[in-house]
């Protein structure tokens, strides 16, 4: 190693990493989020006129939720507190909470603006230490999250927030970023830098902002101290198979990982499934993201193969939400187990995708009338409820109807799958709708 590229070497080391390097200071230089953060939208009208109110942002990793919180602290001068979900406790939120009442801006009428980072992993204890000094406006609160905030954020909270969904970079802002990087960084503007391809750049970067700054310094790293540095597909891939550690906090490729668990669980490996749930829970993924997706599974590829699956996926969200890690892994593993393990059938799922997209074409349907309420007079005049069989008067507890609407007879959605459980419905179901030809 020559003189040259030992001092770029210690530069590099001295610096912080790229993606903070290029996070941006103003919505100006801020990539993404256009339908936020566009002219006359409802995030820059929100800061433009001062009327600021407390919400959570909601997106996947790398979409720029952190920045654009301190953007907006920033644009209104406001005080900035934040805190961690991970690390923080009650005692650390009343701290600030005490701060922010005996701060000065919050004496001239303007709340700081208090920053929780990963709020879906707040425990119910505090986010009631919160609720009052959201509700009296001490501070004001921003939160963000990869979680769905309804599953997680208790509902007097979520009440006086509002909810901003953020979305993944599309491949013209990762060019932006990219483009922006090279232009202005500090290191990487001295470097003769050549792109030739960007499909394996932005593939790996899964939309995500700090991932892509992230390979992009993974891979001139690798180059320390050339002439020059051409990036093509093959580059970039052979660069991240040599530094899984660096591309990856955890080590862990989280979207194949994730990917892996769920095909695996679908495909009926126990063996591949549990292994994948190991490597996903020894990178310091959250366990409730993993028991979100064993719902998923057991009511997407198990349906009614074995309609227990999903009650033991629920219970297994339950469980794990109420004694955490590490004991947490246990139902987790006994869950996936018997989920790979379970007859499989995705009929619900195909059936619920086929009706809704009949759905959406015939939205003006009528439902017959004698399916309908009458509740008054006048609707009992007009044939409401008229001709309705109660099917518990009937042999069998079954009246022969025709329920669905008049363009829509004999439609049919749900085909049951080969399985014993449904070979049982199916049976059912040809005596009672011969119609259908289950």
């Amino acid at each position: 190693m020559d003189t040259f590229e030992q001092d770029e070497i210690g530069r590099s080391r001295m610096l912080p990493p790229l993606p903070e390097r290029m996070r941006p200071q103003n919505l100006d230089g801020y990539v993404g989020q256009q339908h936020l953060i566009g002219p006359g939208c409802i995030l820059r009208n929100m800061i433009e006129s001062g009327n600021l109110s407390s919400f959570i942002l909601w997106g996947p990793p790398g979409v720029g939720k952190t920045t654009l919180a301190r953007i907006v602290a920033k644009s209104l001068g406001r005080e900035f507190y934040t805190l961690s979900a991970v690390s923080a406790g009650v005692k650390d939120v009343r701290d600030v909470i005490d701060k922010a009442r005996s701060n000065s801006l919050f004496s001239s009428g303007e709340s700081p603006i208090l920053f929780i980072d990963e709020i879906h992993r707040f425990s119910k204890s505090q986010q009631d230490a919160l609720l009052g000094a959201v509700e009296d406006g001490t501070v004001i609160l921003i939160g963000a999250t990869t979680e769905n905030p309804s599953f997680e954020v208790i509902t007097p909270l979520l009440s006086r927030c509002q909810v901003f969904v953020l979305k993944p970079l599309c491949a013209e802002d990762l060019q932006k970023l990219l483009e922006r990087a090279l232009k202005n960084d500090v290191i990487l503007k001295n470097k003769d830098i050549e792109i030739l391809e960007t499909e394996a750049l932005f593939r790996f970067s899964g939309g995500d902002a700090r991932k892509l700054l992230n390979i992009l310094e993974i891979i001139t790293g690798a180059f320390a101290g050339k002439p020059q540095i051409v990036v093509d597909n093959r580059i970039v891939t052979e660069c991240l198979q040599e530094n899984v550690a660096i591309y990856d906090k955890n080590g862990e490729m989280h979207y194949d990982i994730i990917s892996a668990f769920i095909k695996s669980v679908r495909g009926s490996d126990p063996n591949a499934a549990v292994y994948y749930l190991a490597r996903m829970l020894d990178g310091g993924e959250d366990p409730l993201f993993i028991a979100r997706r064993l719902c998923i599974l057991a009511a997407e590829d198990i349906g009614l193969a074995n309609p227990n699956a999903l009650l033991l996926a629920d219970a297994t969200f339950r469980i794990v939400h109420n004694i955490g890690m590490p004991e947490a892994r246990i139902p987790l593993s006994e869950c996936t187990i018997y989920l790979a393990c379970s007859a499989k059938s995705n009929s619900a799922y195909l059936a619920i995708n086929q009706a809704l997209e009949i759905a959406r074409k015939t939205r003006s349907a009528s439902v017959p009338l004698f399916l309908r309420n009458a509740p008054t007079q006048l609707m009992e005049e007009l044939g409401y409820s008229d001709g309705y069989k109660y099917a518990h008067d009937y042999p069998g507890h079954f009246a022969d109807l025709e329920f669905m609407p008049e363009e829509l007879k004999e439609q049919k959605f749900y085909e049951p799958a080969e399985n014993k459980q449904e070979d049982g419905l199916r049976s059912r179901l040809s005596s009672l709708w011969p119609k259908y030809r289950y």
